[in-house]
């Protein structure tokens, strides 16, 4: 906030760093918003200026027996991956934030690796290790490793949800007779189901929008939309394409409204806490 005892120096910091953190929001975000109205020109070209406006695309996309395999395979593996790297990241995570063990910091640090680690070369991995099991081309292979990849967010997520735990509730709980998984399912999770919630959003939106281990993993059978799209812009480039970037764009500032909403449904839930 600008305050009436600032400095002319001060002032000037005050507003050339808003203009800057402007200048590079701009610059991230008006490339994606491009795209946007090319889905919505009737020429048959990704060309400016916009010949007339037309929903022939998303028709074409929705009527489209490729497009719709895609989006159904994307539907079936994001929501799969994303309810196992629930599971095992919020286990994880409270092993983790309650446990005190030697090598627990090597722990953490291979259980986030994923995020870390060049994705093409745990495409390359994944691909020799369940090449050779016959599941190459599988859906079982593509969840599993779409999973792999979304534990981290959601171990990050729950343990930082941890910090702020009162523990006290859970012996408050144990002292009353509830079991250990009682006090869970009714105590702890409620409590850090913020954290659970937006874990479980990140591993569903890295799920649901990577193409570099789907490429070494999916046949044509299992070709998701991210992949579909990838394919279309090397084989046939065709505005149908802004239309499925489009509908993406729009699902992932749902995702980030609902992550944001989560945030401060948490930051109550602390604050009650104290």
């Amino acid at each position: 906030m600008l305050s009436p005892y600032m400095s002319p120096i001060e002032r000037v910091w005050f507003y050339s760093l808003r203009i800057l953190c402007g200048l590079i929001l701009m610059f991230l975000i008006l490339p994606v918003l491009v795209i946007i109205p090319l889905s919505f020109n009737s020429g048959s070209f990704l060309v400016y200026p916009l010949q007339g406006f037309s929903l022939q695309w998303y028709h074409d996309f929705f009527a489209s027996a490729e497009w719709m395999r895609a989006l159904r395979n994307s539907i079936i593996v994001a929501p799969a991956a994303t309810v196992i790297a629930m599971i095992f990241g919020t286990l994880a995570a409270i092993g983790l934030t309650r446990g005190d063990f030697p090598g627990k910091s090597l722990v953490m640090a291979l259980v986030i690796s994923p995020m870390v680690v060049p994705v093409v070369i745990i495409g390359v991995a994944s691909y020799l290790f369940f090449a050779p099991l016959g599941l190459g081309n599988s859906f079982f292979s593509l969840i599993v490793v779409h999973a792999v990849l979304g534990v981290p967010f959601v171990i990050i997520t729950v343990s930082a949800t941890l910090q702020g735990f009162n523990h006290n509730l859970v012996r408050a709980a144990a002292s009353l007779g509830a079991s250990p998984l009682t006090a869970f399912r009714r105590v702890t999770l409620p409590l850090i189901a913020p954290g659970v919630i937006s874990g479980a959003l990140f591993a569903f939106a890295t799920s649901f929008d990577e193409v570099v281990v789907t490429l070494f993993l999916a046949g044509p059978e299992q070709a998701t939309l991210p992949r579909q799209m990838f394919s279309g812009i090397r084989e046939n480039l065709s505005p149908t394409i802004a239309a499925a970037a489009t509908l993406l764009i729009a699902f992932s500032v749902i995702l980030l409204l609902t992550l944001e909403w989560l945030r401060g449904r948490s930051e109550k839930l602390r604050t009650a806490q104290v």
